[in-house]
């Protein structure tokens, strides 16, 4: 793709280094952008910088929040001793989306791939320890994708907490094999949660 000027190629590239945007859609949202007034193109800077200075994770469960603690874990209504093991932010969002389920969360920043060099270390498994060893939880719910990296992830996590008396589920599988929670309709999720299932027959799937 030729440019007639550097800038707009340089913001292409920017746009298109983003997951699943090519070099015609990066050019279209560029072009678009220019023809917003001043203030706007200020505005979208503003947001884009602040996502990387101000965003904070929250010290409880990990997820992406404006504050040390997240709205989640700082409702007092919430059931604490209920806590949902996710993958990342986008699952937060998607089961909060049901508004079926009223305990709190604990993100893990990804799943167990020797492929990608992912590590229980590189995950927050040893945050969740601690959690159900210091703080009233009675029940854990592991609500990982149904691929390889999310049965793994969810397996080595059992066995971790299998010393422990804290009752461990798994999510109905109402969800295919292979699915990615985030892409799941929010009533099959929402369903999901609540037809859980004890962990240890989810081994015999």
């Amino acid at each position: 793709m030729e440019f007639t000027s550097k800038l707009i190629e340089q913001a292409v590239g920017h746009f298109s280094s983003l997951p699943g945007v090519g070099k015609k859609s990066a050019l279209r949202y560029v072009l678009h952008l220019i023809k917003q007034d001043e203030q706007g193109i200020i505005n979208f800077s503003n947001t884009l910088k602040a996502l990387k200075q101000d965003l904070k994770f929250c010290k409880n469960c990990h997820t992406i929040s404006d504050n040390d603690i997240c709205e989640v874990c700082a409702n007092p209504i919430r059931n604490h001793q209920l806590v949902c093991v996710v993958q990342d932010y986008r699952d937060v969002m998607a089961i909060e989306n049901t508004g079926l389920y009223k305990g709190v969360y604990h993100v893990l920043g990804g799943l167990i791939s020797p492929m990608e060099g992912i590590g229980p270390s590189n995950l927050t498994v040893d945050s969740l320890i601690n959690k159900v060893a210091n703080q009233d939880v009675t029940e854990i719910i592991l609500a990982l994708n149904a691929t390889m990296e999310g049965e793994t992830t969810s397996f080595f996590i059992f066995k971790k907490l299998a010393a422990y008396p804290v009752t461990l589920s798994a999510i109905a599988r109402g969800i295919a094999v292979g699915e990615e929670l985030e892409y799941t309709d929010e009533v099959t999720l929402g369903r999901s949660i609540i037809n859980r299932i004890p962990y240890n027959n989810s081994l015999a799937r």
